[in-house]
């Protein structure tokens, strides 16, 4: 006869035998759990990466746009410089030719400059109307068929910069009635 407690103690041994079947299924666990922290590990450090790059190319986007306007700025000091120098002019020592020839002095500087970053002024005036660039204030009556949609008056230049569109000119359209 087998005693009881023995038979149990030899159960009790097999469960707690470092090479029976459960701890070889324990090893696979621990390897995977290790494979886990490392791909979460990785993870976190591309997420802190990318966050970081984000926040270099917003940062570098910022100056980038400040560098440009003060590209634009430093062509624009010089007619400011002039537009002072007109502004605290004695009016009684000057006369008011010499006033207006200056300040078409100074204009022409500030298109200059201001060309050379990609500004256009838009004046269609005698073109064919086009709504991209032009906003139609009113309508006048064509002499001939051919001037139909052409722009007989512009009120307001427009202006454009590296082909984008900071003010449509606004214009009198020719229309044809067929009169």
């Amino acid at each position: 006869m087998t005693d009881p407690m023995s038979t149990a103690d030899e159960n009790l041994d097999a469960t707690l035998d470092p090479h029976a079947p459960v701890a070889a299924s324990a090893e696979p666990m621990d390897d995977r759990q290790r494979e886990i922290e490392e791909l979460k590990d990785k993870h976190l450090r591309l997420a802190a990466e990318y966050d970081n790059f984000r926040r270099r190319a917003v940062k570098e986007r910022q100056e980038a746009g400040w560098r440009a306007q003060g590209e634009v700025v430093r062509g624009l000091i010089d007619a400011l410089d002039d537009l002072t120098r007109f502004a605290n002019v004695d009016p009684t020592t000057v006369d008011a030719t010499t006033v207006v020839n200056g300040v078409i002095l100074v204009e022409k500087k500030i298109f200059k400059s201001l060309a050379g970053h990609g500004f256009e002024v838009l004046d269609p005036t005698g073109h064919a109307f086009d709504p991209a660039l032009h906003e139609a204030v009113s309508t006048a009556p064509a002499a001939r068929a051919e001037e139909d949609g052409q722009v007989a008056v512009c009120f307001q230049s427009g202006y454009v910069i590296n082909g984008h569109v900071l003010r449509p000119a606004r214009v009198v359209v020719k229309q044809w009635t067929g009169a």
